[in-house]
């Protein structure tokens, strides 16, 4: 049997493998069964699901994902993205054979159970599971270490494992953010007055039970405020993708956009740092449709700043948190 090698495994939210109904529909399924997503008793939440939520939305999903589909690899690009993530960092730890990186989605595939088993079989006998979200949520990091641990459940022998924390106040992951902001604002014909870090929200229930994201998010602005001598005026928090009747973090994205756009502001631009890889939530909600609302509005020049993605910032962030967690074990 092979043994002595230490796993690492990226694990991003996941994606449909197709922009159809019955994979769109599968996937959505599997993300809004998940406890940890909707909380409300099954009893409540089923019927709605099953009856009207899944004959309808994912058709409605599924041409949104169709404008921003990666044609080329007949993909979603968070699957190109993290696939892309794993690899760059396999080659990094290139010079030492005990070091397997994989890469997994929470829900549709490659799955994590499969992916864990894989590294098992690969001879790790330590896993290192890094879930892609800098700040934690219930609704993300703790669905990936649910399922994660879910599998170990199944194994009669179990590898040792790791899991990386939150990183929304490390300098390095700030930083990142920071020279993304200043390069890219650099490149544009215009100033904006105004740039929002928008990050996916939460409903204010789960926050109130003790969820500690909004605290994070709002540290993350504070940081990134701070390290780029901005004032609130110029880099404001809000919050996107709200689902269902409940009240959500705010204030909304999308209402913002539009109240800015009312109030005579001009120019503005968005980032999404909560985000590891440009996503259906980043390329068709906010760089699409934020878009067109400022625009509809009276806005005059809107910008959308990419994620970190795969390129060598976000690499720096994602290489910088591994080495850290593997202290002791290489």
């Amino acid at each position: 049997m092979k043994a002595g090698k230490v796993g690492v495994l990226l694990v991003n939210l996941g994606t449909p493998e197709g922009t159809s109904y019955w994979p769109m529909r599968r996937y959505l399924a599997e993300f809004l069964t998940d406890k940890r997503v909707i909380e409300w008793p099954k009893a409540l939440w089923y019927p709605i699901l099953y009856g009207i939520v899944l004959m309808t939305r994912p058709g409605r999903k599924g041409k949104d994902y169709a404008t921003i589909w990666n044609t080329e690899k007949d993909e979603s690009f968070l699957r190109t993205y993290t696939r892309s993530q794993a690899e760059q960092l396999a080659g990094v730890h290139a010079g030492d054979p005990r070091i397997v990186v994989d890469w997994a989605m929470r829900y549709g595939n490659p799955s994590i159970p499969s992916r864990l088993e894989a590294l098992k079989a690969e001879g790790c006998e330590r896993i290192l599971i890094y879930p892609l979200y800098p700040q934690y949520a219930a609704s993300t990091t703790a669905t990936v270490n649910d399922k994660a641990f879910e599998a170990l459940m199944a194994m009669r022998w179990q590898p040792a494992i790791r899991t990386v924390p939150p990183y929304h106040d490390d300098p390095v992951y700030i930083d990142a953010l920071a020279t993304s902001i200043e390069t890219h604002l650099a490149g544009l014909d215009f100033e904006p007055e105004v740039v929002l870090a928008s990050f996916h929200g939460i409903p204010q229930s789960y926050f109130h039970k003790g969820d500690p994201y909004h605290c994070q998010c709002q540290k993350t602005g504070r940081l990134l405020r701070e390290r780029l001598g901005w004032d609130e005026t110029r880099l404001r928090v809000t919050f996107q993708s709200r689902f269902g009747p409940e009240e959500w973090l705010q204030p909304y994205t999308d209402k913002t956009v539009e109240q800015l756009a009312k109030d005579g502001v001009k120019r503005i631009a968005v980032l999404t740092p909560g985000f590891v890889s440009d996503c259906l939530e980043t390329l068709e909600e906010i760089a699409g449709e934020a878009g067109e609302i400022f625009l509809h509005n009276g806005g005059e020049r809107f910008s959308f700043i990419p994620c970190l993605n795969d390129g060598a910032t976000g690499m720096k962030v994602i290489e910088a948190m591994v080495r850290r967690e593997l202290q002791g074990w290489v």
